[in-house]
């Protein structure tokens, strides 16, 4: 079964609505019909055309205009993709939920946890399924250490570090046009946070995604070395997790050199696992006492979950586009199932409580550091 689903957002050159597309066409269940790719007219239309939406009538000059015809038609709509800049998130998923179209939206769900909570609330309501696209959680061999973890491979949780350095801010302010287009560097619109909030929150999610664990209280150190930019472009924070476990996250947009280095290393009282996005089909997996080993995607001694996300044989790198494909796939057979009668979450994706929890963090981590460093529960 084919959904359809529009966007909106993602043309005029953006990276990722192109992502979103690719993974919506990896995951095999939905085709493009419409959208809202820009506000530009022009550029709205040639989008459609690249992307392939056969219907001129269906290109729409804003979000408001598509909500009410597509839910209007009834060759409608099945879902759509949100890829707009964070701010936008909560205006226009609300007006979707409320016209009964499931919705997928990139991260950071929202701006505010009550904003948050408050599509978490329309969605139940209505039976309908929230996505949010943290893309980390996509990736095979991170569903491996959950699935090891959960079979006490490396016994108890005792601490936890995950980074993700990068220096894309810096070559970004390089362009004076460049600059003029970073709506994330406006403090009007990025609501106290700029590195934690945009990658920083990745992290959160992939400690989740990978441990079952969640955070429970931070400590976080901002700092700002951009002098023209009063967001944080460095972000440390130390951790309690759910078990009791300590643990740490760092996130850097002016780390020199580094590009998407996302890494976790997880200990335990027998062993320790550690997946690094570099090298995304392996798992390095330590016992007390023994060799070390690196566990490689899609071999028969992985188990179901991590299989599942596996599509090519194994030694054939796959990344990026296949992340977004997997969360897509389990996104639309979970849209599948709710129009077949299901009343609750039938597939594992990050769903709208991923996105909560992410907001949550993020306030945690600004009010710990506007407090001068404190431990903030969550």
């Amino acid at each position: 079964m084919k959904l359809k689903y529009g966007m909106i957002g993602g043309g005029n050159g953006a990276f990722i609505g192109d992502v979103h597309r690719r993974g919506a066409f990896l995951g095999g269940y939905a085709n493009l019909v419409c959208g809202c790719f820009t506000r530009n007219p022009q550029k709205n239309q040639e989008a459609a055309q690249q992307w392939g939406v056969e219907d001129p009538s269906r290109v729409y000059k804003n979000y408001q205009e598509m909500a009410e015809a597509e839910s209007q038609r009834e060759d409608g709509i099945d879902f759509v993709a949100i890829t707009t800049p964070n701010d936008t998130h909560y205006d226009i998923a609300r007006l979707f939920l409320e016209k009964g179209i499931h919705v997928i939206c990139d991260k950071p769900v929202t701006s505010t946890l009550e904003q948050a909570k408050d599509l978490k609330r329309i969605a139940q309501e209505k039976n309908l399924c929230f996505g949010v696209t943290y893309s980390y959680f996509g990736y095979a061999m991170v569903h491996q250490a959950r699935e090891m973890i959960e079979a006490g491979k490396i016994g108890k949780i005792v601490y936890v570090t995950t980074e993700y350095p990068q220096d894309w801010l810096l070559l970004n302010l390089r362009d004076e046009e460049t600059r003029k287009k970073m709506w994330r560097i406006d403090p009007a619109r990025a609501r106290g946070s700029l590195c934690t909030v945009d990658i920083g929150t990745h992290l959160e999610a992939l400690i989740h995604a990978a441990t079952g664990l969640t955070i429970t209280k931070v400590l976080a150190r901002f700092d700002y070395t951009v002098d023209d930019i009063p967001l944080e472009t460095n972000s440390n924070v130390m951790l309690q997790l759910s078990n009791g476990a300590s643990g740490n996250l760092w996130s850097s947009i002016v780390a020199v050199g580094q590009d998407a280095d996302v890494r976790i290393r997880i200990y335990g009282t027998e062993g320790s696992l550690e997946w690094y996005h570099g090298k995304p089909g392996l798992l390095k997996y330590a016992r007390l006492g023994e060799p070390v080993q690196y566990l490689a995607m899609n071999r028969d001694y992985n188990g179901a979950d991590s299989l599942s996300m596996s599509h090519l044989p194994a030694g054939h790198p796959e990344g990026y586009y296949e992340a977004f494909g997997n969360i897509y796939e389990r996104f639309c057979k979970d849209v599948i199932a709710r129009q077949e009668g299901a009343t609750e979450k039938k597939y594992d994706y990050p769903d709208i409580d991923y996105g909560i929890h992410g907001v949550r963090f993020v306030d945690a981590c600004v009010e710990s550091n506007e407090k001068g460093n404190v431990w903030i529960t969550l």
